[in-house]
């Protein structure tokens, strides 16, 4: 293996990311298998690769024993002080035994093996980068579409939109530019499988950050988000600064940002609620945009009853109760809702 070969595949590893001691600790390795898939040995040897000058060598390793029973793995003391008078028994004796030809042996297995080594240096590169962003919105092409998988490019890698983690009624074409939650990276044989979700909480949430300077300054928090993906949504905000609205920011000028947020998925409503640390004033809130007349609150076994005037109350409940299942979900109280007439009529 000449000088040049071993600058190219060291540049070839700075390139990809790959430190070069690596490359040559697995060139090595590969060596050692080759020259016993070659040679037919037994014997234990090393190989030594010249960092500077490209050189090879391969050396029998030998144990100086008394009486020697095998020859490929041990020699006599006498034999090792031949070569080294200050060897002692136990002690391990190299001696080369690099074949003529190994150069081109040694070559190609190289070539192979920095191969396979930036392979799966690449992969391991893309696992790391999307591991650390779990939890964290991306964006990319739809690729292909493939057993109601949706395949998703992200550039570097691809991520797979399983039907559960689709929006129901979502179309998908090819080319569309899909915003996605990272959900979950596993490594897989074949490279980093990435697992997308259009459905999950946290992607509201991290749409948010990105429309919201306030959210992302840490101005305003968001304390809850409860979603009914492709229909609805909740989310409840808080205000570190009394001077800034939680409500507004989240809305925009002229209801800016929260649009473009609504455009995204597609069309889902979200309601805005400003979270309050009164879980009464704050469950009155989330059931919004009903207005409600009281709260009572039992906070041993976190429940509520709800009094609405008469004209609000299917508003309350919502179609098939979807405003109190979300208000519930937000709040994490369990939600009892009457009308005026229904709660006098209870007494």
């Amino acid at each position: 293996m000449n000088m040049e070969f071993v600058q190219a595949f060291e540049q070839l590893g700075k390139e990809k990311g790959i430190a070069p001691e690596v490359l040559y600790d697995a060139i090595e390795a590969a060596l050692i298998s080759a020259y016993k898939r070659n040679f037919s040995s037994a014997q234990n040897v090393r190989v030594s690769l010249d960092r500077h000058s490209g050189e090879i060598h391969v050396y029998a390793c030998k144990t100086i024993v008394e009486a020697p029973k095998d020859t490929r793995t041990e020699i006599s003391l006498q034999d090792a002080r031949e070569i080294d008078i200050r060897y002692e028994l136990g002690d391990v004796v190299d001696l080369e035994v690099t074949p003529k030809n190994f150069g081109r042996i040694a070559a190609q297995t190289a070539k192979q093996v920095v191969v396979q080594r930036i392979r799966e240096a690449e992969r391991g590169i893309i696992y790391d980068e999307f591991s650390n962003r779990e939890s964290d919105i991306v964006t990319g092409l739809v690729q292909r579409i493939e057993q109601k998988n949706v395949y998703i490019d992200l550039g570097k890698a691809e991520a797979i939109l399983t039907p559960s983690e689709q929006i129901p009624g979502e179309t998908y074409r090819f080319g569309d530019r899909l915003k996605t939650y990272i959900i979950e990276v596993k490594k897989t044989t074949k490279g980093p499988q990435i697992l997308v979700s259009r459905t999950h909480p946290g992607l509201l949430k991290r749409l948010f950050e990105l429309e919201v300077p306030e959210i992302h300054d840490g101005i305003v928090e968001i304390k809850s988000v409860a979603r009914e993906p492709g229909l609805r949504s909740k989310i409840a905000v808080y205000s570190k600064d009394e001077n800034v609205d939680p409500v507004g920011a989240c809305v925009g000028h002229k209801g800016s940002r929260v649009q473009t947020i609504v455009n995204e998925l597609k069309g889902e409503k979200i309601d805005i609620i400003k979270w309050n640390v009164d879980a009464d004033k704050y469950i009155g809130g989330a059931l919004s945009p009903a207005k409600v007349v009281s709260v009572t609150i039992n906070e041993t076994d976190k429940t509520s009853k709800v009094i609405v005037p008469d004209y609000q109350l299917s508003l309350a409940i919502g179609k098939e109760g979807q405003n109190a299942r979300l208000a519930a979900k937000l709040t994490g109280w369990k939600i009892d809702i009457k009308s005026e007439t229904q709660a006098q009529a209870a007494i």
